[in-house]
């Protein structure tokens, strides 16, 4: 292994507040950050950066963590164009979409999933993110179901096993059979794919019993919970979320002052997919009461082919500093450290020492010019674990 140091950053985010001028962001001007292997060994001030092998010139731009996607859904066939054509025509959204793409999902081959997934990836990793979550749930069926998580395993640890998206076309007319599958045989099969196991909780998908249910059987197989909770209406996600002590609600867009005490003592990270309420011209989740309440929040894309079709976690950024009460700051600091407490980890979305070395160079002199030029392609650099991909 060799080490490098990335000198000459006009603003280095690291994510500890002991750094720099004592923000959340950890702001160190004029700063280095040495790379020695796959992780992080040394953050500060350029001139005291100590010697290395390489020496990476930033030329005066800011640098960043990664970014943490947290929640995506990037197994799938197929394409919705129409159905996006139409919503922006005045039909609203709906949960039976998916059954759209859980057919074509069926249809496609092993090799097309994955041709499509690491389009969908290498696409995100051009704009920043280094570590992504992704979901079954186009499947439905156990084989169809655990051949997705198989596939997304192959690219990512942080897997989760969403076979309660929606009830299968296959059970219309049982629900409580697909929820006795989705508990039994499918888990079986799935499980040793995933970190993770999530519900749609909603109307149209599973109500809080099923939700519960659902994610109790998860548990007992070392699954742990997340969950869609009060995207399109207010119901019981977010304290069942609690509850079951999940590392993430998700959506978060219909919350009661109690739902927001919870998410704020608990340790359930909200996260909010602005891109969904971007594409469905929905309501727009209010980040800035639960930021307020003293929540941990953070921001996914929500990368699916039916209500946020974006990879792209630097518009997020903007959509949320613009449209739902965050600051430029807040905002990085979500689709950074926020996604990794969704994911609950400790070694990335930050940049200090013992972290992975996922950085994201800005042809910019700060990360606010993540939501200050937003749709400009500012990345201009990536390392993913100390190598150079971008």
């Amino acid at each position: 292994m060799s080490s490098t140091v990335i000198t000459n950053i006009a603003t280095l985010v690291t994510n500890d507040p002991s750094l720099g001028d004592g923000s959340p962001l950890g702001l160190v001007q004029d700063a280095a950050v040495v790379i020695d292997g796959d992780h992080v060994v040394w953050t500060g001030e350029s001139s005291k950066a100590p010697a290395t092998d390489n020496r990476v010139d930033a030329g005066g731009r800011a640098v960043l963590p990664g970014f943490v996607d947290s929640h995506s859904h990037l197994v799938f066939a197929g394409d919705r164009t129409r159905e996006f054509n139409a919503r922006m025509s005045g039909r609203a959204y709906s949960a039976g979409g998916i059954r759209t793409t859980v057919a074509a999902t069926r249809a496609a081959s092993d090799e097309e999933l994955e041709v499509n997934l690491t389009r969908y990836l290498e696409e995100a990793l051009r704009q920043g993110t280094t570590t992504f979550e992704t979901k079954s749930g186009y499947g439905l069926t156990v084989a169809d179901e655990s051949r997705a998580l198989r596939i997304a395993a192959a690219h990512t640890d942080e897997v989760t096993y969403l076979g309660a998206h929606i009830v299968s076309p296959d059970f219309a007319d049982d629900p409580a059979g697909y929820v006795s599958l989705v508990t039994g045989e499918m888990l079986d099969a799935c499980a040793p794919h995933a970190r993770w196991i999530d519900v749609f909780c909603e109307k149209g998908a599973f109500d809080g019993d099923q939700a519960r249910a659902i994610l109790t059987a998860g548990k007992a197989k070392g699954l742990h919970p997340r969950i869609h909770a009060n995207q399109l209406s207010y119901g019981p996600g977010v304290q069942l979320a609690v509850e079951l002590d999940a590392a993430s609600a998700d959506h978060c867009t219909h919350l009661t002052d109690a739902d927001v005490d919870a998410l704020a003592n608990s340790g359930t990270v909200a996260t909010l997919l602005p891109g969904a309420e971007f594409s469905t011209r929905a309501e727009w989740p209010d980040a800035r009461r639960l930021l307020d309440a003293g929540a941990t929040v953070a921001l996914s894309t929500d990368c699916n082919p039916g209500s946020s079709f974006t990879s792209s976690v630097p518009f997020c950024i903007a959509l949320a500093v613009r449209d739902m009460g965050m600051t430029p700051d807040e905002a990085v600091w979500s689709a950074t450290a926020g996604g990794a407490a969704a994911l609950r980890r400790d070694d990335i979305g930050r940049l200090t020492p013992g972290a992975r070395a996922d950085l994201t160079l800005l042809d910019a002199p700060s990360h606010v010019h993540l939501a200050y030029r937003p749709g400009v392609p500012l990345v201009t650099g990536v390392w993913r674990q100390g190598v150079r991909v971008v």
